[in-house]
């Protein structure tokens, strides 16, 4: 073994301290204006069309509301707007990645928007990079790792952060599962 294949052998990623090795696999990736991001696959249960979105009032402004999806109500997050992004029309292209989030024990099947979902990528190890640390105003924790893909870097998202666990609870209230 190399010391390049050692040290990410090694390697740490900060949430949940889970070693790169352990993040190499498939992933789902989308786009959010002109940045890709990525999913753990097995983090995904389906891959939606835009339907209607009921908002729900005192809502967090990313939270774009519930949809009914087969008979259950699914809180929908608009991941623009919690990443702090310009919000955009809705195209042809936008859809819904309906995921399952555990936090605390609890499991809460939720949506969340994207601009454009583009395929399933497998990551092999030598493509990950922990991520990148920026100081302590910024909070990275949301982030497994990166990919890199070709030219392109791709941020590896751990659903399970994305929201924190009082976002989490505002989201789950709003299906009676918090």
């Amino acid at each position: 073994m190399t010391n390049l294949e050692e040290r990410r052998e090694t390697a740490v990623a900060e949430p949940g301290g889970a070693s790169l090795a352990r993040l190499a696999g498939k992933y789902l990736t989308f786009k959010l204006g002109a940045e890709e991001y990525g999913l753990g696959i097995l983090k995904v249960r389906e891959i939606i069309g835009l339907l209607d979105i009921t908002a729900v009032p005192r809502t967090p402004d990313y939270v774009r509301g519930v949809i009914n999806l087969r008979g259950k109500v699914v809180p929908v997050v608009d991941l623009r707007v919690k990443f702090g992004l310009p919000e955009v029309e809705t195209t042809e292209q936008t859809c819904i990645i309906v995921v399952d989030v555990r936090q605390g024990g609890r499991t809460i099947q939720m949506g969340v928007m994207v601009d454009q979902v583009s395929e399933v990528r497998d990551l092999p190890l030598d493509a990950l990079e922990p991520a990148p640390e920026f100081g302590l105003t910024v909070d990275t924790s949301f982030m497994l790792g990166m990919g890199k893909v070709e030219q392109n870097v791709l941020m590896l998202l751990d659903v399970d952060r994305v929201l924190s666990s009082g976002e989490l609870d505002e989201v789950g209230a709003l299906t009676g599962s918090a």
